[in-house]
């Protein structure tokens, strides 16, 4: 029998072995791009649950807890790997719910509706993934009729671990890069973390708590990191208190009336709601006041509250100056969304995703009206997704993805938004540009969903990058630090000069056809490198095309080329 307490360490020590091990998870990327975050994406996740699971007393059931961990990894979810895993969680909250203890035929159930509702959330499911690695499990669970809680995991966990050591055999990438799906090995860490609890030992603990610094890399609404007036002089500073908990929401209450009431007490004001929690963030000069109205919304849980006067000084004493202190409030400023209500007579508005400060004012250009921070090897949260939708007042809201590993997430937060949601599912930056280019005010949201789509998947993306490991990939041997061209995804050629890379790909993407192309250069290309790597693609595909050049600055990528 599982009791709520065995459930919430169980998660818990999932999330500390995946913790532990995401390192080894990221080096099985067989793709040599830097984009090798699997691990760092899963543990993230899970890591979103183990914070709010933690506040869980010992008498909690395990309905409580695992509604709380598939609340918490659905807002906290990164990267395609990140949302199936919080949706393999999601099966255990329905498969849970109302239940104070579980039986094995309890966790066959949540495996069951968990792998179900993944495969139905991704549009063209590969075998040989984690997909298969937790399906194979949960059938070999079903089939077994143990009822046993303790045999029926050891089943499970060994029923993974065949099931992943298959992969190379269903996918013929990973065999010959001789690895196991990096997602699956993934799965199995965590799976290895509740046996643990499952088998009656204590929650395995995490070896490398310093360096799970989730906070520092989220930008989301629930108020990590630092907002803009965190580093404004002490005696601006009127709302004192950073003030965050989370509302475990009592039935039928909404979180309208309690953001109106911290709007009306303080600043900075962010609040997220999904079906079982509201996640409030206020500056305020009286935080009892806040908790004292909250409370009626609900039990309330990870308290945490800040005098940020002594933040202040604690960061005067360490010696950063007042130059510091702007550039520091200018970033944040940049990656907060602060909640805005819905304008009736705004129809339309526009979140994209995208890193470097030139691609953040090109797509502001452009009409978006927030920016999530993030992209390769940075993917952001659903939350802070949703944080940037609430942070634009207007009936439907546009999500521009622009990376393939983010637009899982950016669908997600259609089911936590409080309001219409559209994803676009666009891959590249070029892409987002493009559709970008192409909304029509005067359209529907169904026909701009349309047009704006088709548009975008004519354009044709190029990137110049570095290979971050040494791989054998498509047939070709490809070294640790070399120069990569890539073509919609696919690897053309590898050289060592990035300059020549990069106008030798414009060149062959060029087409008859072709009547724009665009030079995007990123943070590690000098002003002189881009004017010259650009005359030197408008030279060599001739001038009928139209060459023109952004100063992206975004990382990974020393040229994103768009050909249109």
């Amino acid at each position: 029998m599982i009791t709520g307490k065995i459930l919430r360490d169980a998660i818990l020590s999932g999330s500390n072995n995946i913790a532990n091990q995401r390192a080894r998870v990221d080096e099985l990327n067989v793709f040599p791009v830097p984009d090798g975050d699997t691990g760092t994406n899963m543990g993230m996740t899970v890591d979103a649950a183990a914070r709010e699971l933690a506040a869980l007393p010992d008498d909690c059931t395990v309905g409580e807890a695992a509604k709380t961990a598939a609340s918490a990894m659905l807002r906290g979810a990164r990267g395609n790997s990140g949302v199936i895993t919080s949706l393999l969680f999601r099966g255990f909250a329905k498969a849970l719910e109302g239940k104070r203890t579980a039986e094995a035929a309890d966790l066959v159930a949540a495996l069951q509706k968990g792998v179900e509702g993944a495969y139905k959330a991704v549009m063209k499911p590969t075998e040989g993934t984690m997909l298969t690695v937790a399906r194979v499990a949960s059938e070999e669970a079903a089939a077994s009729g143990l009822a046993d809680t303790t045999e029926l995991w050891q089943l499970v966990l060994a029923a993974a671990g065949r099931a992943l050591a298959n992969t190379p055999e269903q996918l013929p990438v990973l065999k010959k890069a001789g690895v196991v799906d990096a997602g699956g090995q993934g799965l199995v860490i965590i799976f290895e973390g509740m046996q643990a609890v499952f088998e009656g030992g204590a929650v395995i603990p995490c070896e490398e708590a310093a360096t799970r610094n989730t906070a520092k890399l989220s930008s989301s609404a629930a108020g990590k990191g630092v907002f803009a007036d965190d580093l404004m002089k002490v005696e601006d500073i009127k709302n004192g208190y950073c003030t965050q908990f989370l509302v475990n929401k009592n039935e039928g209450v909404s979180s309208a009336k309690l953001r109106a009431f911290c709007e009306s007490n303080g600043d900075s004001v962010v609040v997220i709601e999904d079906d079982d929690v509201i996640n409030c963030h206020v500056h305020t000069a009286d935080p009892g006041r806040i908790l004292s109205h909250a409370i009626q919304y609900g039990y309330l849980t990870n308290f945490k509250i800040e005098n940020m006067h002594e933040q202040f000084l604690a960061r005067q004493k360490q010696g950063k100056g007042l130059e510091k202190q702007k550039e520091a409030e200018a970033s944040s400023a940049s990656s907060e969304f602060i909640y805005a209500a819905v304008d009736p007579e705004r129809d339309y508005g526009f979140v994209a995703v995208a890193a470097g400060e030139g691609l953040h004012a090109a797509f502001t250009d452009l009409g978006v009206d927030a920016v999530v921070s993030g992209g390769q090897t940075m993917n952001p949260s659903t939350e802070d997704i949703v944080s940037a939708v609430q942070s634009v007042p207007a009936g439907t809201v546009f999500v521009l993805p622009n990376n393939k590993n983010i637009i899982m997430a950016a669908e997600q937060a259609q089911k936590i938004a409080d309001r219409r949601v559209v994803v676009l599912p666009t891959r590249t930056v070029p892409q987002g540009i493009t559709a970008m280019l192409n909304f029509d005010p005067e359209a529907t949201v169904d026909n701009n969903t349309i047009g704006m789509m088709q548009a975008a998947d004519k354009v044709a993306t190029g990137l110049v990058t570095f290979a971050a490991r040494n791989s054998d990939f498509d047939g070709r041997k490809i070294k640790k630090g070399e120069i990569m061209a890539l073509e919609n995804g696919k690897i053309v050629s590898v050289g060592t000069d990035i300059t020549k890379t990069a106008y030798r790909l414009a060149r062959s993407m060029a087409k008859k056809d072709t009547s724009f192309i665009t030079v995007i250069s990123g943070c590690d290309v000098s002003p002189e490198e881009a004017a010259r790597t650009t005359e030197l693609v408008r030279a060599k595909v001739g001038g009928d095309i139209e060459v023109s050049h952004i100063n992206g600055g975004q990382p990974v990528y020393y040229y994103m080329i768009s050909v249109e």
